[in-house]
């Protein structure tokens, strides 16, 4: 599939019509100019057959009742809304935390884990295969595995391995086996290049169990549609406590699932400014940060076209970010056509400020955050100094629990 031009404008308001309406992905699984598939012929079947099957089952009754009954039975769903209060009036806004962190498994990533697990029995899988960064894609792959009866195998780069060790013993323990990958940058992008090849090897018999909203057609759009449970929550909760929507609302950015999945919902909701939180790590320069669509241009990677980290040459960059989930040089291609057409916007926030934000959580609200979502909360922070007295949504999208080691040794530094 050759990439289409990236156009100059967008016709904006006729994009998000058709976004809102469910016409994209269109019949290519392109996003306007983004998306679409990039993948060797031998998985283009595997890729057919998971569509058809996924939207067959995503459609049908049965299914969708025996998915509710494990996010509400097993993940824990619905996941509160907690008005942050001490924390609000420390910034000077009605601050609002979606309670991903307090889903089983301790992340927003359960949602899509046991969704896809489903669907890989249904589809007649052999076995799952999974890549994580941070982690907590892995731990949630692990338990939807044990839950369905499927063997699992994790890839995580060994830069994570090693900064995310209580994971590694969490999805080990859960019965997957973790392969720790030492090639290129050993992150979470040489995760997925081996998740990847894995799955070449055998995409009859294999599921690969792909996390964020990124990857080819129909992955992003399947991701979407898993993790839009929480925007739809966070809608109708607002609402019910806040008695009104936000003004805005906040999620952190990596390659983009926790952020699709509450933007998506409010995307019809004119009102509501919605922000995405990339990492802005130690510096502007290449390879000091991972701020894919604030400074990235667009390209191919791991089988989508979207917008990547890349320099003079086309070649994709390393990343850097405090936090290991969002260490990843690519993103989304909804992010990218919402970046596009000026639906969402996109900011950078750095290592310093997020842990400052962290800490801010911990001791104003008792509530240890994960690295990743203490973007989304200095990104927050930042709002506030420009929105005073403003309602604020922020994604809270996992617990820090398993940054604790990261912390203590930047810390010990």
């Amino acid at each position: 599939m050759k990439p289409l031009a990236f156009p100059h404008q967008l016709d904006s308001e006729k994009t998000l019509a058709a976004l809102i309406a469910g016409q994209y992905p269109d019949e290519h699984g392109r996003y306007g100019p983004f998306g679409g598939r990039y993948v060797p012929e031998t998985l283009v079947t595997a890729l057919d057959r998971l569509e058809r099957g996924a939207r067959q089952r995503l459609s049908d009754a049965r299914f969708r009742a025996e998915f509710e009954a494990q996010l509400a039975g097993w993940v824990g769903r619905p996941t509160p809304l907690a008005r942050a209060a001490r924390l609000g009036e420390l910034w000077g806004v009605e601050l609002w935390l979606k309670r991903e962190d307090l889903a089983h498994t301790g992340a927003h990533k359960i949602n899509n884990a046991i969704g896809q697990a489903l669907l890989a029995r249904h589809l007649g899988a052999r076995r799952v295969v999974a890549e994580t960064g941070a982690g907590q894609h892995g731990v949630a792959s692990a338990a939807a595995c044990a839950r369905v009866g499927l063997p699992c195998t994790v890839y995580m780069g060994q830069i994570d391995v090693e900064r995310q060790a209580p994971n590694v013993d969490r999805m080990r323990r859960l019965g997957a086996e973790v392969v720790s990958v030492t090639t290129a940058d050993r992150t979470l992008r040489s995760a997925i290049n081996e998740a990847l090849r894995d799955w070449v090897s055998d995409p009859a018999g294999t599921y690969y169990l792909l996390g964020s909203a990124v990857g080819p057609h129909p992955y992003p759009w399947i991701v979407r549609e898993l993790q839009s449970v929480i925007g739809r929550e966070a809608r109708e909760q607002m609402i019910a406590q806040a008695g009104a929507l936000p003004d805005a609302a906040v999620a952190c950015v990596g390659g983009g699932s926790n952020a699709i999945g509450l933007f998506h919902p409010f995307l019809a909701d004119r009102g509501v400014a919605l922000i995405g939180i990339e990492a802005g790590g130690r510096g502007q320069g290449l390879g000091q940060h991972a701020a894919t669509v604030v400074n990235g241009r667009p390209g191919v990677l791991h089988g989508s076209y979207s917008l990547l980290l890349q320099d003079d040459d086309g070649q994709v960059v390393e990343t850097h970010s405090v936090s290991a989930g969002l260490d990843y040089p690519g993103v989304g291609p909804e992010h990218a056509l919402l970046h596009a057409i000026g639906s969402v916007g996109y900011e950078t926030v750095s290592d310093d400020e997020a842990i400052a934000a962290l800490d801010d959580c911990c001791r104003y609200e008792g509530i240890l955050p994960a690295l990743e979502t203490a973007h989304a909360l200095a990104g927050a922070q930042h709002l506030a100094r420009l929105r005073p007295g403003a309602r604020l949504l922020i994604g809270l999208s996992g617990r820090g629990d398993k940054d604790l080691p990261a912390l203590a040794a930047r810390t010990a530094s």
